[in-house]
């Protein structure tokens, strides 16, 4: 009897030393885990400090930049003003000053949201674009019908050149090939400018007139359409109109498929894709599981995968949907931004997406999984975004007036393009990837030179600025072939330009209100425009 007992004890005792042991371990592995614990947390908190003290810095940077533009602009002056004296001096002080013709629109310098823009466009606005004290982007910019104030023509050239960037030769006369070395004030224009080498570029830069105010053979009218052409320049394309697509509510983005044989276009709550040859409507993608069936929600960015398979789309609800076209079901819902979502696009390998916000982020999905790989955070409201034709890159534009690119694998900030005199409303790559365009609210497009580019070591250099629209620039994009440059404008054109040259060669007049965006064809020959009166167009453009 007394064996047995013997024997289970021994048992007991074995187990409770099996116990404290596990116990023991347990005990260390928690205690490791609350080290790690601890470490993690401090080192979150570094990262936090880190993050902070560097957007403390890029806001000291640009103080100090302004501040030293301000010096620069001013020692310029005084330059200017030195050789002249008396009332040429105060002529030059007098041009330096604000002109009433030149004032900005209400908000135009500041981030637009809360209908900064609605002593310029008249009638009904859909209500979630201008909410008072919103955060919305676009403000009174996508109004609905309506038209927009005649701005003072005659005071648009008078506007002292904005860029510090531009090149001199584009603001300064050629030059003459007799003149002496030393002699720095203008030659005298009457003979001797007959003897001057013809000039590349035009000393101001051409502002289309009114249709009424053009001469017929500059200009193809149709019945709600015209094309007017530069004179002072060759003419070399021309646009036809193909198709145009009503829609019941404002046209806020447009895009291409891959294959060029569709295009996509979002509206309030709903994107609809088209037959590019037919114009035929193919699909209408809207969400039945909101929950607001009375209220906006506008689709601001699509996007085709490089497969065709899917559609992005991009909301004010702050969701990035992912759409199988075929099924017309969502496939992914991807959740991570805390206010609305302005643009989107797909890397050509269709393995990543690129969203900008105006919380201020950048976010690079993984296309599979809906996870963000990549948060690139920035100072003020990011209005576009764009990934480079080799995926290498990430590009953003912003509320702050500057352009950023990114390394799409680390993150790193590559270049910081400066020069824009207002926000940033529209990036592009070229087609190559070696030069970015870029749209702002000054009016001015901006082609810019990257370090990626086979033949600049410098990078980050703006090597043309395009002006001669009157308005907002809210969208621009370049041709496959990289001859031209497309910009859709709050003053209701689309403007071609001669990307070699910085030369406006035509404006086409097609829509009612802002040509919020346009996109080229992937394989030339057509267009697509998205616009405030609640059209998309798709056009024709040919070499003559």
């Amino acid at each position: 009897m007394s064996y047995p007992r013997m024997h289970v004890n021994e048992l007991l005792d074995l187990v409770k030393r099996e116990f404290d042991s596990v116990t023991s371990e347990a005990s260390n592995f928690r205690s490791h885990k609350d080290e790690f614990d601890r470490k993690f947390n401090q080192q979150s908190t570094e990262m936090q400090q880190i993050r902070q003290t560097v957007i403390d810095l890029e806001k000291e940077h640009r103080r100090m930049k302004e501040k030293y533009e301000e010096e620069i602009s001013r020692l310029k002056r005084e330059l200017e003003q030195a050789p002249s004296g008396g009332a040429g001096a105060a002529a030059s002080a007098g041009a330096a000053a604000p002109l009433p013709g030149v004032v900005p629109p209400p908000g135009a310098g500041a981030p637009p949201p809360a209908g900064a823009n609605t002593a310029a466009v008249a009638g009904d606005q859909p209500p979630s674009l201008g909410r008072p004290g919103g955060n919305n982007v676009f403000g009174g910019i996508m109004a609905g019908q309506g038209q927009l104030q005649q701005p003072v023509q005659q005071s648009y050239p008078q506007q002292p050149p904005p860029p510090p960037q531009q090149p001199p030769a584009l603001s300064q006369p050629p030059p003459q090939s007799q003149a002496p070395p030393q002699q720095l004030a203008p030659p005298q224009q009457p003979p001797s400018q007959q003897q001057q080498p013809p000039q590349q570029f035009p000393k101001e830069p051409y502002v289309f007139p009114e249709v009424d105010k053009i001469s017929p053979e500059l200009k193809k009218e149709h019945e709600d359409w015209y094309v007017a052409y530069n004179p002072q320049t060759n003419r070399r394309i021309d646009v036809d109109l193909l198709h145009t697509l009503e829609h019941n509510s404002v046209v806020c983005c447009v895009r291409f498929s891959t294959d060029g044989k569709y295009v996509a276009t979002g509206c309030n709550r709903s994107a609809q894709i088209y037959d590019v040859s037919t114009g035929q409507l193919i699909a209408k993608l809207e969400d039945e599981s909101v929950n607001d069936k009375e209220g906006d929600l506008y689709i601001r960015a699509v996007c085709f995968s490089p497969d065709g398979q899917y559609l992005v789309t991009g909301a004010e609800d702050k969701l990035i949907r992912v759409w199988d076209i075929k099924t017309r079901q969502i496939r992914h819902f991807f959740r991570g931004h805390d206010q609305d979502i302005y643009s989107l696009d797909f890397s050509r390998n269709g393995r990543h997406i690129a969203s900008g916000s105006g919380d201020r982020n950048v976010i690079l999905w993984d296309m599979e999984t809906g996870e963000s790989v990549l948060t690139l955070s920035i100072t003020d409201g990011v209005t576009t975004v764009a990934i480079s034709p080799d995926g290498r890159y990430v590009a953003a534009g912003s509320l702050d007036k500057t352009v950023r690119v990114w390394d799409a694998s680390t993150g790193f900030l590559v270049e910081r393009l400066e020069g824009h005199g207002d926000s940033v409303y529209s990036v592009a790559f070229t087609n190559d990837g070696n030069e970015l365009v870029s749209g702002s609210l000054d009016k001015t497009i901006k082609l810019w030179e990257l370090k990626n580019g086979s033949n600049n070591k410098k990078g980050g250099v703006c090597i043309r600025t395009f002006e001669g629209h009157r308005d907002f620039v809210l969208s621009v994009a370049t041709t496959p072939d990289n001859q031209w440059v497309l910009s859709g404008s709050k003053d209701r054109g689309v403007q071609f330009w001669d990307k070699a040259s910085g030369q406006a060669q035509l404006v086409l007049q097609g829509h009612k209100n802002s040509v919020i965006s346009v996109a080229p064809g992937p394989v030339g020959g057509v267009f697509v425009t998205g616009s405030g009166d609640c059209r998309a167009r798709i056009w024709r453009y040919y070499n003559l």
